[in-house]
């Protein structure tokens, strides 16, 4: 799985088994995408610019059809959840891929995508694996190292911090998962889409009106 978020040191990272996920690849993004020109392959998420009611509307149209061919699809909630919330909104769904992102008012934090082998497990450990691939990342200042620690250290402690899930599932099973209570969105890619040559950009809660930027002028908290 790829990742369209602006990333400019684009990582990943295998685990071992006495690691916190056996074995996880691990894709790091930051909240400032490209544009949508810059990628060349099926997209999942919005574009930087982009309206979000025109992704929510593109998002509804992808789930037209009647095929039963499985697809892979970006959840988008409503809310952030917590990593041990994640199997019960899936539904039994294969979760290939997990965003966390710790929200913090008026301060870009990473956006980290946790792709997952099967199971519930490597899901609710997501954000531990996710706090460790933030602490193995080279940063550029001060602020940038605060960031970091203060990411890591929420996501350890079970945040409420999960933006969004890449599931598999046929066209009837995303459709009831998008009227699920806490999904905001579910967009499906076309069925002939192929794991790991599709851009993944999250969609996040706080997400309103065009998506742009962040602001990141207000004091990183101490914890």
């Amino acid at each position: 799985m790829d990742d369209s978020t602006g990333l400019s040191g684009r990582s990943k990272v295998v685990l071992g088994a006495a690691a916190a996920l056996a074995v996880v690849l691990l894709i790091v993004a930051f909240t400032r995408p490209h544009a949508a020109g810059h990628v060349a392959t099926d997209r999942l998420g919005p574009a930087q610019g982009e309206q979000v009611d025109d992704y929510l509307a593109d998002a509804r149209a992808s789930l037209d059809g009647t095929d039963a061919d499985p697809r892979w699809a970006l959840v988008s909630f409503t809310e952030y959840q917590t990593p041990q919330q994640l199997p019960g909104i899936a539904d039994g769904l294969r979760i290939s891929g997990v965003i966390q992102h710790v929200p913090i008012d008026r301060v870009q934090t990473p956006v980290v995508t946790v792709a997952t082998p099967a199971g519930d497990e490597p899901a609710v450990r997501s954000g531990e694996a996710a706090a460790g691939l933030l602490e193995s990342q080279q940063v550029r200042d001060g602020r940038s190292a605060e960031v970091v620690r203060v990411s890591a250290s929420r996501l350890r402690g079970g945040c409420a911090c999960t933006a969004g899930i890449v599931v598999r599932g046929t066209l009837p099973q995303l459709r009831d998962l998008a009227a699920a209570p806490g999904v905001r969105a579910v967009q499906a890619l076309p069925a002939d889409a192929v794991a790991g040559r599709f851009a993944v950009s999250p969609l996040l809660p706080e997400n309103t009106g065009t998506i742009t930027p962040t602001p990141d002028d207000g004091p990183v908290p101490a914890e």
